[in-house]
This record gives C-alpha cells, sequence and structure tokens, in this order.
C-alpha cells in the first residue's frame, strides 16, 4: 500500500496491492483526493473490504455485496435492485459505518420515505415502499449470512405497514372488444392485444415472440423468453419464473389471426422478434384505445389475469375490414 502526492496535479493517490481468494495478487488504485487524510481513509475502507472485517462503511459492504450476487441475478432483476440502491438506501446510509447501523436509524429512513411527496402530492405507493425496505433487508441479511453482522436491523425494525387499498381493474369480455375495434386502425397494436387478452401472456413473453413458437396444427403457443430494453439494448432472457416456460393452447380465431398477421410482415425468419414494438407503446396504445372507445383504463398486465375468457368469440378480423373499406 502506497500514498503519494501528485506534484502535477497537487492531489493524492493510493495504490493497493492485496491478495485474492485464488492466492492471486490483485492492484486498485484511486486518485484525485483532496488531501492525504482522504486518500487514508479509503484506503483503510479497502482493507476492511478485503479482510472482510465490518467496520466498515455501508457503501463498502455494497460494494461487496454486489460483487457476490450481481452474477446470480438476472440482468433487469438487478438493475431493478442497484436502482434502488443507488436512489433510496445509499444517499441515507452511505457514510454509516454498517456494524453501527440500528433498528431506530431504519425507522427514521422509513419515516424519511414516507414523508417523501412528488410534485403533484402523491408519495411512494405501499408496494413500492415493501420492495424498497426488502432490498435494505436482503443487503443486511448478506452481511448476517456471510460476514458475521450480528443481526439484521431493518428485519428488527419491519417492513414499512401502511394501508393500501388498490382495485383490482379487468375488462368484461364485451369491454375488451369495444377496445380491439378502435385497435384496428394499427394492425400491430390490434394483434398485440388480441394475444394478451386471449392467451393470458405477459408484455415481455408477447415482445419476444418469434414465427418459431406458433404450431398452428397443434394450435399450441410455446413460451420460452421475455423481451426487455436495457441498458439501451433489446435483451431476450428466460421467462419470469422457471414455471413460465409452458405452452398454451390457442383458440381458432387466434391461430387464423396470427397466420394472418405473419402474411403481413416482409418474410420473417424462424428467430425474429415478430413484435418489434416496446413495452411503453404498449402503454401508449391501450391510453389511446381506452380514450376513444371509452371503456375503463386498466394496466396492461391486468388483461392476463385469468378471468372467464370464452375459445370462441364473435369478431371481424382486420383483413375484413380492411376489405370492407375496399
Amino acid at each position: 500500500m502506497s500514498i503519494y502526492k501528485d506534484n502535477v496535479t497537487g492531489k493524492w493517490r493510493v495504490v493497493y496491492r492485496y491478495t485474492d481468494w485464488t492466492g492471486e495478487t490483485k492492484q486498485t488504485s484511486k486518485r484525485g483526493f483532496p488531501t492525504k487524510r482522504e486518500a487514508q481513509m479509503w484506503k483503510h475502507e479497502q482493507m476492511l473490504k478485503h479482510d472482510a472485517k465490518l467496520d466498515m462503511t455501508f457503501a463498502s459492504f455494497y460494494e461487496i455485496y454486489v460483487e457476490d450476487k450481481k452474477e446470480r441475478i438476472r440482468d433487469n432483476t438487478w438493475g431493478t435492485k442497484n436502482n434502488i440502491a443507488r436512489t433510496k438506501i445509499l444517499p441515507y446510509f452511505g457514510e454509516r459505518k454498517i456494524a453501527e447501523i440500528e433498528p431506530k436509524d431504519v425507522i427514521a429512513w422509513q419515516n424519511h420515505l414516507l414523508a417523501f411527496k412528488r410534485a403533484n402530492g402523491k408519495g411512494y405507493s405501499a408496494s413500492y415502499l415493501r420492495k424498497i425496505h426488502s432490498q435494505l433487508s436482503a443487503i443486511f441479511n448478506h452481511a448476517v449470512d456471510f460476514y458475521h453482522l450480528p443481526s439484521n436491523p431493518a428485519q428488527k425494525a419491519g417492513n414499512i405497514a401502511i394501508e393500501e387499498y388498490k382495485e383490482m381493474l379487468f375488462w368484461t369480455k364485451e369491454e375488451y372488444l369495444k377496445f380491439a375495434d378502435v385497435m384496428m386502425d394499427k394492425p400491430v397494436s390490434y394483434y398485440a392485444f388480441e394475444m394478451l387478452y386471449w392467451c393470458g401472456i405477459r408484455e415481455g413473453e408477447l415482445l419476444a415472440l418469434t414465427p418459431a413458437d406458433f404450431d398452428f396444427t397443434t394450435h399450441t403457443l410455446r413460451i420460452n423468453k421475455s423481451y426487455q430494453r436495457l441498458n439501451r439494448e433489446d435483451v431476450i432472457t428466460p421467462p419470469k419464473t422457471f414455471k413460465s416456460n409452458r405452452f398454451i393452447k390457442m383458440p381458432q380465431f387466434i391461430c387464423d389471426e396470427m397466420q394472418d398477421y405473419l402474411k403481413m410482415l416482409y418474410e420473417p425468419k424462424e428467430d425474429e422478434r415478430i413484435f418489434t414494438i416496446s413495452k411503453s407503446y404498449l402503454h401508449h396504445e391501450m391510453n389511446r384505445g381506452s380514450k376513444v372507445s371509452g371503456v375503463k383504463r386498466i394496466r396492461v398486465h391486468d388483461l392476463r389475469h385469468p378471468y372467464v375468457k370464452p375459445t370462441t368469440k364473435k369478431f371481424i378480423t382486420f383483413f375484413e375490414v380492411f376489405r370492407a373499406a375496399s
């Protein structure tokens, strides 16, 4: 370990060498410290991290948590967890010594979150508050399970218990057909919502569908992947859970409609996405269709709830409308 001052910039730099778990010698460094004291503090934190001693800040332990957990969690899930930690947890606990954080400190943090109000006067939802608290508790649990922290202060404080009433909204068949009629002006929107409503699949599963997933002979649809937009890139991942890998029986009219839709596309490859739209596009179209049709606005996700959906319907296909207009 060496600490020295850069004569050009006048800033302090630390070079730290250590032995990793394989016995290999590694080196890390950081420059730009205004004072020698700040450089020494950073050096001390690095020594604690590599010795796995909990006389360190919460922010330093979070770096250990990231190294331990990141590769074990799906990218989209990790993105959510990391964002919560960076924006809701580290700003409050980051500079505190992790071993000195008590349940009363967690309660004070919870009250801080409860007091937050957006420009419209609304705070965080109860479900989001519980998710934030669960992430804090997960970090402390990791310290308890693997780094000898005596107890989890977030667990002792308890989750953020506030009541929230949320009515579960869904469409009747008649309401959906009104909505679908409005969607016929945009084929990709119409067929996307047909799949969501009648097959009960998730948005990510819809957006990952390829021609190879359809078997029109057996009337089955294969669900074995999901689409995500991560760091401005299209990413195909496994479905949400292992049980989400499944085959869905499609009614005859959906088979007919999807064969019509595939004919509209320009010779799609078997492994090529057939709905090259985004989740935000679906939400925008849900807003538009609800407003024009006059049916209540529900979440796109709520289309998949297993309310009674008959396997046949009286419907006019997009092509019938097109032919009539011609």
